[in-house]
């Protein structure tokens, strides 16, 4: 087979696999399967040895371990190049800092100037970047690096907006990552004070006589309720109106690393009715009250239940399944992990038909191929521009709403040919039986038998640019 006839063949073979019929199988996945399937969902796919690994300590063991990662230590070579990207090691105020002063001197057309300029952006863009896909790729810790992808969408700020890109590090560290598994009301809080979230959705703007509503809009209709889930324009606007004061300036955080700040004169003191309460005026205690309620409201454990559902089961996700996490949602007051315990422990996400159900966003095929592959990721640079080419750029979301993660959103035939000219260039140089081995039974035996068939120069990339591998 021609390097060209297998290139349009695997797109056919893309389109048509791409939504997987339900399997004749037992009502649980087993053994090798069912560890390529956790390591589909709580990871970023296998590694070589991971199936096998996973096998042997029993996939209920696995998927605790994976909820606890504090067992879980980091290697070596990871955290010795975590520890050089000074970046996501420095306060927020520090990065922005160096952000301000070029872009203080934009009209400053010297070449020293403009270098500068150059290095200062560029460092930030790349470090912030690298530290996230070195984990991703490398950490252990694999649920944890899942769960950051999932809540940094969840909670979506766009680095190409103005103040975010400095401060995208500092909003994923501080306010992200240190709550994937814990209280729900605790990252709620940490991303609505997070300077990043507040000049995003520009509440930072928002006083009394100039009220601005989109960070309280988001927050109801996509952070916490969800679309349509009763409430009105006019709790929005009383929510905003909550919100007046809650803020940060830029030159304070620069000086002092205050990353926010409650202005008492800026703030709305008029009584507010919001979701049929009467709120009376109490400064900053307002909002904290909202984040509360909403926190733990019923329509949040629902439409928060079904994202996780979505995502780690179906896009369509079982309704049952669904409401038994909204109970524990409710039960355990927005505990993250117990809801994940919920979702791991139950039959639909360790059935058959759940297996290869997923199709992976381009960061997860991404991410995963270089796992496959047992690929370092030394270059950050070719990672973005192939994230950029196939539609995901890293931190690039420009709504709020973040990126999708289903296959409607990301199956078409333009991007299958992307992702594997993408595969045939990460492909190079990458033994074809490593990666076999490594990603196991979520291989079917028509793409093995397809590859074995071909030349060994293309074999990896075909395992890679597979239907197969980019289901999940």
């Amino acid at each position: 087979m021609s390097a060209r006839s297998w290139f349009a063949s695997m797109i056919l073979l893309a389109a048509v696999q791409a939504a997987p019929a339900a399997l004749a199988a037992p009502p649980q996945l087993s053994g090798q399967a069912a560890a390529a399937h956790v390591l589909n969902r709580l990871a970023y796919g296998p590694a070589p040895g991971d199936i096998e690994r996973v096998t042997q300590m029993g996939v209920a063991r696995y998927i605790d371990s994976q909820l606890h990662p504090e067992s879980l230590e980091l290697p070596a070579a990871l955290s010795e190049r975590l520890a050089g990207l000074d970046t996501v090691q420095r306060s927020s105020g520090e990065v922005l800092g160096d952000f301000l002063a070029v872009r203080d001197m934009v009209k400053d057309e010297t070449e020293d100037a403009k270098a500068m300029r150059r290095e200062v952006l560029a460092r930030i863009n790349n470090q912030t970047a690298e530290a996230r896909i070195a984990r991703a790729v490398a950490s252990p810790r694999q649920l944890e690096e899942v769960m950051v992808d999932f809540w940094f969408n969840h909670f979506n700020v766009f680095s190409g907006k103005g103040q975010v890109r400095p401060l995208v590090a500092s909003y994923e560290r501080d306010a992200i990552r240190p709550y994937v598994f814990g209280s729900f009301r605790d990252m709620l809080g940490a991303t609505a004070k997070h300077p990043a979230m507040l000049f995003y959705l520009d509440n930072y703007l928002s006083k009394a006589g100039g009220l601005n509503e989109n960070y309280a809009r988001e927050l109801m209709e996509l952070h916490t309720l969800g679309v349509d889930k009763g409430y009105t324009q006019k709790d929005v606007t009383e929510l905003a109106r909550m919100l007046t004061g809650w803020s940060f300036a830029p030159r304070q955080l620069v000086a002092r690393n205050e990353t926010f700040r409650f202005d008492p004169k800026r703030h709305d003191n008029g009584d507010k009715q919001w979701l049929g309460r009467v709120i009376k005026p109490q400064g900053q205690a307002e909002g904290e009250y909202a984040l509360d309620v909403l926190a733990v409201h019923p329509a949040t454990a629902r439409h928060i239940s079904y994202k996780l559902a979505q995502y780690f089961v179906a896009d369509e996700p079982p309704p049952a399944l669904v409401e038994r996490m909204a109970q524990t949602w409710v039960a355990s007051k927005g505990d993250i992990r117990s809801v994940l315990k919920t979702l791991f422990a139950s039959d639909e996400f360790m059935s058959p038909e759940a297996q290869g159900a997923k199709f992976k966003t381009p960061y997860q095929f991404v991410i995963s191929a270089a796992r496959a592959g047992n690929s370092a990721m030394a270059e950050v640079r070719p990672v973005l521009g192939a994230l950029d080419r196939l539609g995901m750029p890293l931190y690039g979301c420009q709504t709020p709403d973040g990126y999708k993660n289903t296959q409607s959103a990301w199956l078409n035939p333009d991007a299958l040919s992307r992702r594997i000219g993408y595969a045939t260039t990460l492909a190079q140089g990458v033994d074809a039986a490593l990666v076999q081995a490594a990603l196991g039974e979520s291989v079917s035996e028509r793409t093995q038998g397809i590859v074995a068939a071909s030349p060994q120069k293309i074999r990896t990339a075909m395992l890679l640019g597979s239907p197969d591998f980019m289901q999940r």
